[in-house]
């Protein structure tokens, strides 16, 4: 009895492991995992791109699903001195060639990268609700006109555009008194939109998004330098191909339809 009892736990303990199979291991024919890591870069960007790069954010990153955009929107002088400074950024778009030549010059951005991809106009604006009663720059000397919203113009591109302007028509003197100062374009609108400023001076792509403002004139080109946005990408860039593929695509047929519909040229 014993006997055919150990005969019998001896055939089970057999019939268990040749149900259970060897351990578990990959099969060499099996795919490797699917790497799900993108590549995230920094575009530092004029602030008056911020709408249009909004939208193309999205049509790029539907195209190329590898790389995320983070960008960082200022005014161009501003995101010149904080590449120079080291900050972390892949491509820098700037609203001038003046402050993409500085980084040029010091060897910060890939030379062979640059290339002007939009340009633009400046105009004269009010807010929708405002009482002024000019219709030209000329009339910026007008007493109804207490305050004028530029750009800083040792940071701000259009702040530097919009002086040369007041200086062409040799206004500037007569109106210092009553030029308020923003960090960046986006700002000098926010101030005649919100009727802290009677007029400002910013691009017509900017005027163009605001419902709040209206365009007085528009400045005549050999009033300014032309506005021409170059772009490039940055020297150290930890992530060059990424930022050549989306710069790119910025200056392709479908980049420059988006840039068009937010009033760049």
């Amino acid at each position: 009895m014993k006997k055919q009892l150990l005969a019998v736990c001896t055939f089970l303990g057999l019939l268990l492991t040749a149900c259970s199979g060897a351990p578990d291991t990959p099969q060499a024919n099996q795919p490797e995992p699917v790497s799900t890591e993108k590549t995230e870069i920094m575009v530092s960007a004029a602030a008056s791109l911020t709408d249009a790069l909004t939208e193309l954010k999205t049509t790029f990153e539907a195209q190329h699903p590898g790389i995320t955009i983070t960008y960082n929107f200022g005014s161009s002088g501003k995101l010149a001195q904080q590449i120079e400074q080291g900050a972390p950024s892949d491509v820098f778009l700037s609203a001038s060639a003046k402050d993409m030549n500085g980084l040029e010059e010091k060897q910060l951005i890939s030379k062979e990268t640059r290339q002007d991809f939009a340009k633009n106009e400046l105009v004269l604006i009010t807010g929708t609700s405002g009482a002024v009663a000019i219709d030209s720059f000329e009339k910026l000397t007008d007493p109804s006109v207490k305050h004028i919203a530029v750009g800083e113009p040792n940071t701000v591109p259009a702040g530097r555009y919009a002086k040369e302007v007041l200086d062409t028509l040799k206004i500037g003197d007569k109106v210092k008194d009553r030029l308020v100062f923003g960090n960046d374009v986006r700002q000098v609108l926010t101030y005649v939109a919100s009727g802290n400023a009677e007029a400002g001076i910013v691009y017509a792509s900017d005027a163009r998004v605001s419902k709040q403002v209206k365009v007085l004139a528009a400045a005549k080109a050999d009033w300014h330098k032309p506005i021409v946005y170059p772009g490039a990408v940055v020297a150290g860039s930890a992530h060059a191909d990424a930022a050549k593929t989306y710069l790119a695509y910025l200056t392709s047929d479908k980049g420059k339809e988006i840039l068009q519909k937010y009033g760049f040229n």
